[in-house]
This record gives C-alpha cells, sequence and structure tokens, in this order.
C-alpha cells in the first residue's frame, strides 16, 4: 500500500492481556500479524493485582485457554500461590485464582511474543488509525512511521486520554511512569462515540515495614489448581521459571488478611474534600464491583472494617499489593490511614495508589465478532469496550483477534453463544446491552450457569476452537485422550457394582466422595476424570431444573410489569437491581432484561414474585393492595 513502511494483514494496537490474545490468535490463525506497543518493557504488564482468576474470572480464563490461548498457561508458569475459590460450595461457582509472580509474568509474555513465528513486535505508539471507503487500510504511529493492514485490533486499555491523580495532584498517564495516547480523538473523527471510565489502584508497601504476626495468614491450595488443560506435569522441578517450557514449580508463598479499624475509617471520612473522586475533579465513572476506600467508608457507613488483603508482588521484590484499598486520596493522607491497620503500623508506602481516568467506546457500537458497525475490518477489545479486569479483556482479546483473521482470509467468524461459555455472555452483554460502569463477569450473568463450569471448559469449547484453527495439535490430541478417558469411566459408572448399586447411582449422592471408587478404576483414569464423572451424575438434575426455568423465562420476555411498581418490595432483588430498575421503569421482562447489570436471577426473581403477587390478588381473602414478598 502506497505511504506505508510495511503491511501487515493484522495490525494488533497495545500489548496489555487483550493485545497478546489478539496477536498470538491472528498467529494460530496464519496471519502475517504486527503487534504494537508503546514501551516493549511492560508487555503484558499487570497494572493492579498481579492476580489471575477468581469467581467467574477463573472461568474465563480456563476458557480461553480452551480455545488454545495464552492466559491460563502463563499464569501456571508464573504463579506464586493458588487457590480455589468457593471450595466448599456447588461445582459451577467454584473458580481457580492464582497470585503471579508479576516480573515473571510480564517478562515470560514478553519473551513468548518475541519468539513466535510470523509475529512481528514493534515499539511505537498509534496516533491515528487510516481508513479508506469505510474501511481500515492502517495505522500511523508516533514515530513517523505508517503500517498497512487489511485489519486492526485496538486494544489500548485505560491510555485513552488517560488521566492520573493522587489528592490535587493530576497528570497525563494511562498508569503510572507511563504516557497516555490521543488515539481516542483519532476514533471520534470516524465517528464513534466515548465515554469516560475511571479506575483505580492500592498503594504499595515495603515488605521489611509490614507486621506479619499482627495478621491472618493464608496457605495456597494443594494440590494447587491449574488453569491450563493442556498437562498434567508429569515432573516438577523446582527453580526460576523457564522461558521455554510451562512447566514451572516453587514453593507457594502465604498472602495475609487483616483488616481496616474505626481509626482508619475516621481519617478517610476528615479527608474526603481532598479526595479528587469527591472533590468532583473525577468525571468518569469507577466499578461498582471494586470501590475505592473512600466509597466503601461513604457507602456503607454502618460497617465497622474492611478487610485487606497483604499479597506479594513476586518471589524477587519486597513490594506487598494491599488488597481492598484502592485510593486516589494524597499520599500523606495514605500514610497516616494506612499505619491504623493492624500489622501495618509501621508500613512504608513504595507506590501510592492513584486513580485513573480514561476514554471507551460503549460497546453498542460493535458486533459479536467485535468488529466495529462504523469501520469495516476494524476492531475493539479490552477495556476500550468498558470492560474490567485481565480476564475479561484477554477474552475479548482472543475473539477479536481471531475474528481480524478470519475476515482477513473470507472466512466465517467465529462467535461463542451465551449458552456455550462465559465469553459468550460477556460479548453478548456488551453488544446488546452496552454498560453504565466497567464491566465485570459474575456467574450470576449467566442463565446456564450450571453448565458452564470451570472444569468443563474444554468439553464446552475446544472442538469449536481446533475447527476455527485456534487449537494445536498437540492440545487437540490431549484432549481426544481425555474424552476417550471420560467417555470409558462413564460406561465403568454405569456398570460396576456395589452392593447392589451402580457405581453411578453412589455417585449422585451428596456424601459420595472418591473413596468408594474401587481402587482399580481410580487408578486407571485418575481422580480428575472422576470428579468430571462424579459432578456429570450430582448434578444432572438440576440442570434439568435450571433448563425448564431458561425456557419458561424466555417464554415470558412479554410479560408486562405493571406500571408503578416499586421494586423495593421485590425481596431477593439486589440494591443495584432495584436501583436500575427504578431508573429504567422497564415495562416488560424483555425491556428489563436489555438493562445493563439486569442479570437473568434478576429476571428470574421477578417473574416468580409477579405470579406470586397475581395469585395472591385473586385470593378472596387478599386486599387490592396487599404486598407480596418473594
Amino acid at each position: 500500500m502506497a505511504g506505508f513502511f510495511d503491511t501487515f494483514e493484522v495490525v494488533v494496537v497495545g500489548a496489555g492481556h487483550a493485545g497478546i490474545e489478539a496477536a498470538l490468535a491472528s498467529v494460530r490463525l496464519g496471519c502475517r500479524t504486527l503487534l504494537l506497543t508503546q514501551n516493549l518493557d511492560t508487555i503484558g504488564q499487570m497494572s493492579c493485582n498481579p492476580a489471575i482468576g477468581g469467581l467467574a474470572k477463573g472461568h474465563i480464563v480456563r476458557e480461553i485457554d480452551a480455545l488454545g490461548g495464552f492466559m491460563g498457561e502463563n499464569t501456571d508458569a508464573t504463579g506464586i500461590q493458588f487457590r480455589m475459590l468457593n471450595s466448599t460450595k456447588g461445582p459451577s461457582v467454584r473458580g481457580p485464582r492464582a497470585q503471579c509472580d508479576k516480573k515473571a509474568y510480564q517478562l515470560r509474555a514478553k519473551a513468548t511474543l518475541e519468539r513466535t513465528s510470523n509475529l512481528y513486535v514493534k515499539q511505537a505508539g498509534v496516533d491515528r488509525v487510516v481508513t479508506c471507503d469505510g474501511r481500515v487500510t492502517g495505522v500511523e504511529t508516533d514515530v513517523g512511521v505508517s503500517f498497512g493492514a487489511e485489519a486492526v485490533v485496538i486494544t489500548s486499555g485505560t491510555f485513552l486520554r488517560g488521566i492520573l491523580h493522587v489528592g490535587s495532584a493530576s497528570r497525563p498517564g494511562g498508569r503510572m511512569a507511563d504516557a497516555t495516547s490521543g488515539l481516542s480523538g483519532s476514533l471520534r473523527e470516524l465517528g464513534f462515540s466515548v465515554g469516560r471510565f475511571k479506575t483505580g489502584t492500592p498503594c504499595r508497601l515495603n515488605r521489611h515495614s509490614i507486621d506479619f504476626a499482627a495478621c491472618e495468614i493464608q496457605h495456597g491450595d494443594e494440590p494447587r489448581p491449574r488453569f491450563s488443560f493442556d498437562y498434567p506435569i508429569d515432573t516438577l522441578d523446582s527453580g526460576i521459571f523457564s522461558l521455554n517450557s510451562s512447566k514451572f514449580y516453587v514453593e507457594q508463598v502465604p498472602c495475609w488478611l487483616t483488616h481496616t479499624t474505626a481509626a482508619t475509617h475516621e481519617i478517610i471520612r476528615k479527608n474526603l474534600h481532598l479526595s479528587p473522586l469527591y472533590s468532583g475533579r473525577i468525571e468518569g465513572i469507577g466499578p461498582r464491583y471494586c470501590p475505592s476506600i473512600e466509597d466503601k467508608v461513604v457507602k456503607f457507613a454502618d460497617k465497622q472494617s474492611h478487610q485487606i488483603f497483604l499479597e506479594p508482588e513476586g518471589l524477587h521484590t519486597d513490594e506487598f499489593y494491599v488488597n481492598g484499598i484502592s485510593t486516589s486520596l494524597p499520599y500523606a493522607v495514605q500514610a497516616d490511614f494506612i499505619r491504623t491497620i493492624p500489622g501495618l503500623e509501621n508500613a512504608e508506602i513504595m507506590r501510592p495508589g492513584y486513580a485513573v481516568e480514561y476514554d471507551y467506546f460503549p460497546p453498542t457500537q460493535i458486533h459479536h465478532t467485535l468488529e466495529t458497525k462504523r469501520v469495516a475490518g476494524l476492531y475493539f477489545a479490552g477495556q476500550v469496550n468498558g470492560t474490567s479486569g485481565y480476564e475479561e479483556a484477554s477474552a475479548q482479546g482472543l475473539m477479536a483477534g481471531a475474528n481480524a483473521a478470519l475476515k482477513v482470509q473470507g472466512r466465517e467468524p467465529f462467535t461463542v453463544e451465551r449458552r456455550e461459555a462465559y465469553i459468550g455472555v460477556l460479548i453478548d452483554d456488551l453488544v446488546t446491552k452496552g454498560t453504565d460502569e466497567p464491566y465485570r463477569m459474575f456467574t450470576s450473568r449467566a442463565e446456564d450457569r450450571l453448565t458452564l463450569r470451570q472444569d468443563n471448559a474444554d468439553q464446552r469449547l475446544t472442538a469449536k476452537g481446533r475447527q476455527t484453527g485456534l487449537v494445536s495439535d498437540h492440545r487437540w490430541t490431549a484432549f481426544q485422550r481425555k474424552l476417550a478417558d471420560l467417555e470409558a469411566a462413564r460406561a465403568a459408572a454405569a456398570t460396576t457394582r456395589l452392593g447392589g448399586r451402580t457405581l453411578a447411582d453412589l455417585m449422585k449422592q451428596p456424601a459420595f466422595t472418591a473413596a468408594a471408587i474401587p481402587s482399580e478404576l481410580h487408578d486407571r483414569f485418575g481422580l480428575a476424570i472422576w470428579d468430571l464423572v462424579a459432578t456429570e451424575l450430582k448434578y444432572e438434575g438440576y440442570v434439568q431444573r435450571q433448563n425448564r426455568q431458561n425456557a419458561q423465562l424466555g417464554s415470558r420476555y412479554d410479560e408486562p410489569i405493571p406500571s408503578g411498581l416499586d421494586f423495593g418490595r421485590i425481596s431477593g432483588l439486589r440494591p443495584e437491581t432495584r436501583q436500575k430498575l427504578a431508573a429504567s421503569v422497564p415495562a416488560t421482562i424483555a425491556q428489563a432484561r436489555h438493562i445493563s447489570g439486569i442479570t437473568p436471577a434478576d429476571l428470574a426473581i421477578i417473574q416468580i414474585w409477579l405470579s406470586k403477587n397475581r395469585l395472591r390478588r385473586s385470593s378472596p381473602t387478599s386486599r387490592p393492595d396487599e404486598p407480596c414478598g418473594f
């Protein structure tokens, strides 16, 4: 293309978590790909907590891995503590979480990209998207070089017109010590509407200034849960991670738990006028489910304390992440309130907490493929679509990179349905509902959450990823072996009899444990396979009931909601749900369904309440205005 220094099939802008997955997905599908980043030394940087996974987020990482993605493998290779959250609850809401070595994760990501054939990694910011006749043709960089492209994926995170805030001090930046990007101006010129969001991060403390004896220790799980389906590891070698291998093992390090105090809250309340969040200097909307400590103290004034998790940032640094006190208060105020927390009386702040405002593009402007509706061949992924979290960003990156490559090749697009994956729920929510606050995934957002478990993500998605070309021969062969073992184990469970009952019948009982499996069967297939079979059998009835409820819900979307209904009367609804319903005043269940933040669980509660309300109103003993509970 004339005027371009070089041309590529796909150009990815930004090398955070979304950009990494987008670039690798494009290359896996055979496209010559360019990855552009403002700074090669911050590829894969964990700007906030160096943790991956958690509730619903862990499901997404497993899905990314099932589709051949990178995040799960890199987490397993560089994690320093692993836990399965909600381990005492049902399998659909259990989620793996890992605390990673921040620099190890970043360096291994950089090395992987640099060593991937057909992927070109270059340092340059992007100032403008170049288009012709309504389709993308390339990008212009801030170093005076332009690159041609048949498809472009924008994954610029919080860098679009980013502003950093610490107390009264504000300056441009998408992350502390990093520059901002003016790319959103180019996208405005192309006709895209732009919104403004805010996020934040807590201070980092020096390990040697923390009194761990005053805190509660939290160890990792053994055996450690993993994110990637690509192994078990046969041999675990002690030592530092290897850039050439996914095999990594170190002794897990502990995290610690403490809490804020009344004195903490008093200092924060006295200094709210110094917070840019409360002084009006921050205009962007922040994440509801990751509020600043200022918001916690104000909005939960009745709470005497809030949990604080002290989490190491890596094996070769003394920095500790203080999870639970995201703040943009002045440095001196941060130091004062930190020292009222047990164990932190002598804490030394190494980096202050801060807030960052940034541009995003309301995601109703994109298709389910993540291609923009306004410019053909241009894709948005990650926080530019209004999401929060490394995991949500990575999922979008994978899907956008894959679809960019498929479009270049003239092939059918790759999409995932809501019933198939949390990735499908994520994208469908964004595209159809938009978001009025940074979007975070929860299990409650999925109608089919009983079947969208983290342990069966490969069974749901790997064959689909293989058909598209995202899954390697090695992964596919291992998956086929696993399917064969699963089928054989199911057959053995159905035919093996113990005490007059089949093993399958016994496995359906709540008290069933793996100890009841005959040793020869246990050894033949292994505990992981038997856990899957037991879960399938134990929750078969619940899944059938879920499917019936979903069918009933879908058949009643046109059901009217009475005018003037006080949603506060409906017990079981979350405060967020009541707030959004009161603001939107939907006339039908269908209208409520399309409100951002309203979950399938919310809709089911409303429908059940309406049904009970009608029954009570039809009763001759009830008054017409009698309130109905749920």
